[in-house]
C-alpha cells in the first residue's frame, strides 16, 4: 500500500475521534474517542517513518511507542476518574458533571 493510503486512514480516524469527543455525552465514549485520535497519530507516524526508511533512523517507531505508553496511562487515570464519579453521582453523563463546580 502507498503512504497516501495510510495518511488518509489516519485522517479519517482522527476526524471520527474529534467528532466523538465533541458530540458524545458519555465519559467512557469520550475516552475511547481520545484513544482513536492517538491511534490515528500513531498510524501517521509509522507511515512517515516507512516513507523515510532510507535515512536509517526509527524516530517514528520510537514516538509511536511513547504515544502507546501515554495512552495506557491516560486510560488508567481516566477510567479511575470515571469510576469515582460514577460511585458518587450514579451517572457518567458529562452534562451532569457541570454541577460539580465550586
Amino acid at each position: 500500500m502507498l503512504v497516501n493510503d495510510f495518511l488518509v486512514l489516519g485522517a479519517v480516524l482522527f476526524c471520527i475521534g474529534v467528532y466523538g469527543v465533541i458530540v458524545r455525552k458519555n465519559a467512557v465514549l469520550v475516552l475511547m474517542s481520545i484513544e482513536l485520535i492517538l491511534n490515528s497519530v500513531n498510524i501517521n507516524l509509522l507511515a512517515f517513518d516507512r516513507l523515510w526508511a532510507d535515512s536509517g533512523n526509527n524516530d517514528g517507531n520510537v514516538f509511536a511507542l511513547y504515544i502507546i505508553a501515554i495512552a495506557a496511562a491516560e486510560v488508567g487515570v481516566g477510567l479511575a476518574m470515571v469510576l469515582l464519579i460514577f460511585r458518587n453521582r450514579k451517572t457518567i453523563a458529562l452534562d451532569d458533571l457541570s454541577e460539580m463546580k465550586g
